[in-house]
């Protein structure tokens, strides 16, 4: 029997304009099976929430790379819980090693640094996600 296909939002939260890692990530998580949808840059955590909640999203994953990952992250995660959906969120890009334990006592799911292979970014997503299934 098949896993169900996993539905992934992709978002830029915040002013951040880099949007390479991101698509690359985008196109790795599709080979892998999974269904995304990228809602492009810019985005706030209302909007973010709102996708997620209209595609029954299985899991959201914000790129960042403008340092404000201490501070927009966490916002994701409560708004997330403000609107009573549990739904993991996977931080990537340019996150500082120290900052990571920081992030997950604050309720992100996972961090993925850069040069981080396709296995470990698919791996990390499932993990996630299986993760607040069991929870």
């Amino acid at each position: 029997m098949s896993e169900p296909q996993l539905r992934v939002i992709l978002a830029k939260l915040g002013l951040d304009g880099h949007d390479r890692g991101i698509k690359v990530v985008a196109r790795i998580l599709r080979d892998a099976g999974m269904e995304v949808i990228y809602l492009g840059l810019r985005q706030t955590a209302a909007s973010i929430v709102a996708a997620a909640e209209e595609e029954d999203a299985d899991a959201i994953g914000l790129s960042m790379h403008n340092a404000g990952h201490l501070t927009l992250a966490p916002r994701m995660v409560a708004a997330l819980a403000d609107a009573d959906l549990d739904i993991p969120v996977i931080v990537g890009g340019i996150v500082p090693d120290e900052d990571v334990a920081e992030l997950t006592e604050k309720g992100v799911a996972a961090v993925i640094g850069p040069g981080a292979s396709a296995e470990v970014v698919v791996q990390t997503v499932r993990d996630a996600v299986n993760a607040s299934s069991a929870a």
